[in-house]
């Protein structure tokens, strides 16, 4: 259940005024004490009422005295720098109400001229718009058009930069090589035909047939690999 607020206002009645003044006393020394161990400093607090014949202190006379002397060793100017009184009070909170309420009307202002020109823009006709809400109107658009312009700005100065601090990295081929072709066979040199040879060579493969006895049809050799070293025909060519 939430709290009534209550109205600032002097208690006309005195029981009324009694009992809130008990209540509020009670709360404000709650408060000093609380403040003095949160924050670590010196404070007291001295009460006077009608209702009570000698004032209240906290937290003690002895503690209200050294913060007394304390306070009116500073120079005049600091201690009044941050004095009020309740006339005063009331005249800093009218001030910065009023503050409040100027700066609440121009934002209800600026709302409404800027509805106005959304309208304007969709095509719809107002009429009925005064010198006042002419200027207030060029006023909103002057600062919507600014403020297009530096977005647009923003984003060449992010798009130049980008392009500038951008560094093309060389494509790197992850391909193996292609594997080396496979070896060819070498070409054996032709052997000479029987016509090809010189004379002495084929007289002298017809003697060694004729001592073998065996004739140029019949006559085979062993491949050059099995002689074991037993040379088919030992002469000078091979030894």
């Amino acid at each position: 259940m939430t709290r009534k607020k209550v109205k600032l206002e002097y208690v006309t009645n005195d029981s009324s005024r009694k009992a809130t003044f008990k209540k509020r006393k009670k709360g404000l020394m709650k408060k000093v004490d609380e403040l003095s161990t949160l924050c670590g400093i010196e404070a007291c607090a001295i009460v006077y009422s009608p209702y009570d014949s000698q004032p209240e202190i906290w937290p003690s006379t002895i503690g209200a005295q050294r913060v007394v002397s304390q306070f009116k060793k500073m120079p005049e100017m600091e201690q009044s720098k941050k004095m009020v009184n309740q006339e005063s009070f009331i005249r800093q909170r009218i001030t910065k109400v009023s503050e409040q309420l100027k700066k609440q009307r121009k934002e209800n202002r600026e709302k409404e001229v800027t509805e106005v020109m959304y309208q304007s823009l969709a095509g719809k006709v107002i009429n009925g718009l005064s010198m006042i809400d002419l200027n207030d109107l060029g006023w909103v658009i002057d600062q919507n058009l600014k403020e297009i312009n530096k977005r647009c700005d923003l984003l060449a100065t992010d798009n130049n930069s980008s392009a500038s601090s951008a560094v093309t990295m060389p494509e790197v081929s992850t391909s193996l090589p292609p594997p080396p072709p496979p070896p060819q066979p070498q070409p054996q040199p032709p052997q000479p035909a029987a016509a090809d040879q010189p004379p002495w060579f084929m007289n002298l493969l017809n003697n060694q047939a004729q001592q073998t006895g065996f004739s140029n049809e019949e006559m085979t050799m062993a491949p050059y690999a099995n002689n074991n070293n037993n040379n088919v025909w030992p002469n000078d060519f091979f030894p």
